[in-house]
């Protein structure tokens, strides 16, 4: 099969394209044995929580990178956890 653009192209070139222009050919039809074994699968949920930090720990965590800062945190917490909890 060809590829329908001459380039791939980017996310803005992408999200500029009206729907009816995008090539989805290579996108597998869902057919009725699809739908027969789908599962609806409710959204996990995460607490919000408000949290005051030492200047040094939030400066440590988005020197990185600003984005995604909490989830790092959040995996650092989730391996102590782990870590702890084996100890039982």
């Amino acid at each position: 099969m060809q590829p329908r653009y001459a380039k791939p192209l980017t996310i803005e070139e992408l999200a500029a394209l009206p729907d009816s222009e995008i090539d989805t050919s290579d996108i597998a039809a869902l057919d009725e044995a699809f739908w027969r074994n789908a599962r609806l699968s409710p959204p996990r949920t995460k607490p919000n929580v408000s949290l005051r930090l030492p200047e040094e720990v939030l400066n440590f965590f988005t020197a990185e990178s600003p984005k995604g800062y909490t989830s790092r945190m959040a995996a650092v917490l989730s391996a102590y956890v782990q870590a702890h909890q084996a100890k039982r």
